[in-house]
């Protein structure tokens, strides 16, 4: 079953503040959908990882960057958690009858957006315009900013060897175990000025990060030069959403990659990995403390499981209050740890 996601109305108030989010795929484009439905138009600012981006029959494929376009343009497939609602296949299962390669799924509609982003880029469009252009079409009045015009490329080291990220994650579906990940080009990549601009913004009122898998979707984007630095110096709070409700990932390999990683699978230790760089962190209720760890950081816990359009829209208010109640409480002590490479 698919269905269309219908926005709610927005207050009519002026836009006087905006929101800053830091997002994945699935998991954080559904938070960014709950905070699109609840601040102004415009007043949303959704900063997306690209490091997910590839090419595929030559065409540039952003997974990440169209689940959040499509989401917050109504057009996800709720069912599926990515890709177009009322999708078809035709196109693939031709493929396929001429021996083409299918392990990445492009459905019919899906392939409309990779066409035109990769003759954008032929022509020396950079990939902000194209998703600037996109979100025009769709009519969201959010700010939908891609970490980087530049490449940036997931790389995981695994037992099976080096592969690039989609490898890993579609056509081998997360089984090898990994050893180490690597951002490729991150260091020479340039922040778009949009997304410097948002986190720099006097009228910024909170700084939220996504429940998107912290070691593939958020450090990416925190990897590109400036981007970290801006959040640090932010004046306003900045709050994460745990993508581990009891040990276990809400969307994606995110615990598998942690007790790989030899990180056990908490909210204590997505504290520990953004110490230093958030002064909250929102868990799920009934998730108890498995240690002491004290990293001068505010925890609050409420329902953070997202199953419907509305609880989406309560977790984007439960987040905003939350970053609202830490305004003027002092801000963060330790120095936030480096982001680029893991190792065990």
């Amino acid at each position: 079953m698919t269905a269309t996601i219908t926005r709610f109305p927005g207050p009519s108030r002026p836009c006087d503040k905006i929101v800053v989010a830091l997002c994945g795929g699935v998991g954080g484009a559904k938070l960014a959908h709950g905070l699109y439905q609840i601040l102004d138009p415009g007043a949303l600012h959704v900063v997306v990882n690209t490091a997910d981006d590839f090419q595929h029959l030559s065409l540039h494929i952003s997974p990440d960057l169209d689940t959040v376009l499509y989401t917050l343009g109504g057009r996800a497939d709720m069912d599926r958690g990515w890709g177009r609602s009322e999708e078809s296949w035709r196109f693939l299962g031709a493929l396929e009858e001429v021996g083409g390669e299918t392990w990445f799924q492009l459905g019919d509609q899906d392939l409309a957006m990779h066409v035109l982003r990769t003759h954008w880029l032929d022509w020396g469009k950079p990939l902000s315009a194209f998703a600037q252009h996109v979100a025009r079409k769709f009519d969201i009045a959010a700010q939908i900013i891609p970490m980087t015009d530049d490449t940036v490329a997931t790389w995981v080291t695994t037992d099976d060897g080096l592969m690039p990220f989609q490898q890993y994650f579609v056509r081998e579906k997360c089984e090898p175990r990994i050893r180490a990940i690597h951002f490729e080009g991150a260091g020479q990549a340039k922040p778009p000025a949009a997304a410097i601009a948002a986190l720099k913004d006097p009228r910024l009122k909170a700084i939220i990060i996504c429940p998107s898998n912290p070691y593939l979707s958020i450090d990416p984007i925190l990897s590109i030069p400036g981007i970290k630095d801006a959040v640090l110096e932010a004046s306003c709070p900045v709050v994460a959403v745990s993508p581990i409700i009891k040990g276990r990932s809400v969307k994606g390999p995110t615990a598998k990659i942690m007790t790989e990683l030899g990180i056990h699978p908490s909210w204590e230790f997505i504290a520990r990995h953004y110490r230093g760089l958030i002064d909250g962190l929102l868990i799920e209720d009934g998730d108890s403390s498995e240690g002491n760890m004290n990293f001068h950081l505010s925890v609050q816990s409420a329902p953070i499981l997202m199953k419907t359009l509305e609880d989406r829209r309560r977790l984007g208010e439960t987040v905003i209050t939350f970053a609202e109640s830490l305004q003027g409480q002092p801000r963060r002590k330790s120095k936030p740890p480096p982001v680029v490479l893991y190792r065990t």
